[in-house]
């Protein structure tokens, strides 16, 4: 017998269901024939993978093991199938770039422009999507490659550091510390500072308060009510002050003013992709990432 992908999937199902009468809905299935797959499974496996409980079904280790890959496998099928479709179509030499509201839209244009992919006859599509859409399309092939500042590569994913920014500090017109040439860390003690996510659910978040508590500052975070828009915004959407990687000087029609950190500190931007799956394109575009300022492909 050969390791069959559709119990995989039931064993998946169960799982995110937390039992077997929602599972059997959402896969079409009698509860009695998911049932018998599972056992089936288990003994093939030859471990048990799912302790079943009066109101919960929950995986045991082993079966949490078998789903973490049998999700990567599931993405690298979605992936082979989405590229086989995609050549057959003649769509080859198109590149499917996602990217997090945290990496703006100019930045991922600098960085094919660096790459050159245009030389190489590769037509980029690129989109933002939120972090957790990002994963999705990754791992379902909708999306070959995705840009982030520090998204952590999940079971099926893939990760390379391939450029960094300099951070900079935005902060309202009027503010205080707008007449400031130059900022330490040092000096946001005691600022509101917006953010996109709460921290330890946004692994960026998470990298700003970081970076605040090594300079020895504890920082007043407040996510930002307005998601979606480049970083710059958050500044003029909340009054309250915000890390940003623009350049120095007047920004949002002059409603912001960036300002240098010194001494100065980058953030990285990732590379994400689909694990043991081929694109042509995406492969172009790693290879001359090395060549970006802080890139370190690979």
């Amino acid at each position: 017998m050969t390791l069959d992908l559709h119990k995989l999937e039931h064993l998946v199902a169960v799982a995110e269901e937390g039992g077997f009468t929602r599972a059997a809905e959402r896969l079409h299935l009698s509860q009695q024939a998911l049932s018998t797959s599972i056992r089936t499974l288990e003994r093939y496996v030859g471990v048990q993978l799912l302790v079943r409980g009066h109101q919960h079904v929950a995986p045991t280790p082993a079966g949490q093991a078998l789903i973490d890959d049998a999700r990567a496998l599931r993405a690298q099928a979605h992936a082979a199938l989405e590229r086989a479709r995609r050549v057959g179509r003649g769509q080859a030499g198109h590149l499917r770039i996602g990217h997090t509201p945290a990496v703006t839209a100019e930045e991922v244009i600098d960085l094919l422009t660096r790459a050159r992919t245009e030389e190489q006859g590769i037509q980029a599509h690129v989109r933002q999507l939120f972090p957790d859409e990002l994963r999705d399309q990754l791992l379902t092939g909708a999306c070959d490659l995705g840009l982030s500042r520090s998204m952590p590569a999940d079971t099926g994913l893939t990760r390379a550091r391939i450029a960094e920014h300099r951070l900079r500090v935005a902060v309202p017109a009027g503010h205080p510390l707008a007449a400031h040439p130059v900022l330490a860390l040092a000096d946001l003690s005691g600022e509101p500072l917006t953010v996109w996510g709460e921290s330890g659910s946004s692994a960026y978040t998470d990298l700003l308060i970081g970076l605040c508590r090594q300079a020895g500052v504890e920082p007043d975070t407040q996510r930002n009510p307005v998601q979606g828009t480049p970083p710059i915004t958050a500044v003029s959407a909340t009054g309250r002050i915000a890390f940003v990687t623009a350049p120095p000087g007047p920004a949002a029609g002059g409603a912001a003013q960036v300002i240098d950190l010194d001494p100065p500190v980058h953030v990285p931007v990732h590379a994400l992709w689909p694990a043991h799956t081929t694109c042509r394109d995406r492969d172009v575009f790693l290879s001359r990432a090395g060549d970006f300022p802080g890139g370190t492909a690979g």
